[in-house]
């Protein structure tokens, strides 16, 4: 069970800190997704975001204190030499398109393929389709993302961070799913203490990505719909 945990409060004991990033083309909303998650806000003015930020957000999953550090970078191609030290250390990654610009849907697989490249093998990915609400002008069929998430074995949602639709439950399910992960480590690690076996995790409070970070297969797919 998770639940959100205030917007940044700062004397808030933490047990984990997640670092998840944001990619995909410029203007697909990354930046006002994050600015609804971080402090639940949404500018129509918003603009391109130059280089990188992170914004943070505390929350309880499972009676544990967890901190997100979610990173944000601009699309242009100009910016793309960020990529190493933006995917180092992240655990979960939000793959944005926009639903209405069948372009940015189509750029999709590039994008996936440059985070396997830069980032752990085990990242826990979700696949989003953002601004839903405008409906009236999707270029990108529901089914044609569900279709490439279920091949690609990455979670999936359809959201708006205009209306707050589905943006909560998107970092919820990345979050959680990391969380889980972690907690099968510290308890095979806490067997491993026990049978006399030095402990594979080093500490509790950073997740440093490692092997056996497998998503569950019922687990692989997390779907709503507009």
């Amino acid at each position: 069970m998770a639940s959100g945990g205030g917007y940044g409060d700062a004397n808030q004991k933490v047990d984990y800190v997640f670092k998840v990033v944001l990619i995909g083309d410029s203007a697909v909303g990354k930046s006002q997704i994050l600015a609804r998650f971080a402090r639940n806000e949404f500018s129509l003015d918003s603009k391109a975001t130059i280089g990188v930020e992170f914004q943070t957000r505390t929350l309880v999953i499972q009676h544990k204190s967890v901190k997100a550090q979610i990173w944000d970078t601009a699309g242009q191609e100009r910016y793309r030499a960020v990529t190493s030290a933006y995917y180092r250390g992240a655990v979960g990654a939000m793959l944005v398109y926009d639903i209405t610009k069948r372009q940015t849907f189509d750029h999709i697989p590039r994008w996936l393929e440059e985070l396997r490249a830069h980032a752990d093998k085990n990242i826990v990915v979700i696949l989003i389709g953002n601004k839903t609400d405008l409906e009236d002008q999707r270029a990108v069929p529901t089914e044609d993302a569900k279709e490439f998430a279920e091949k690609e074995g990455l979670f999936f949602l359809e959201t708006s961070a205009l209306n707050a639709t589905n943006v909560e439950t998107a970092f919820l399910t990345v979050l959680t799913e990391i969380f889980n992960i972690v907690s099968r480590k510290t308890l095979a690690a806490g067997e491993d203490q026990g049978n006399g076996n030095p402990a594979s995790l080093a500490g509790k409070k950073i997740l440093v990505p490692g092997p056996a970070q497998v998503i569950p297969e019922k687990n692989r797919m997390c779907c709503a719909s507009s």
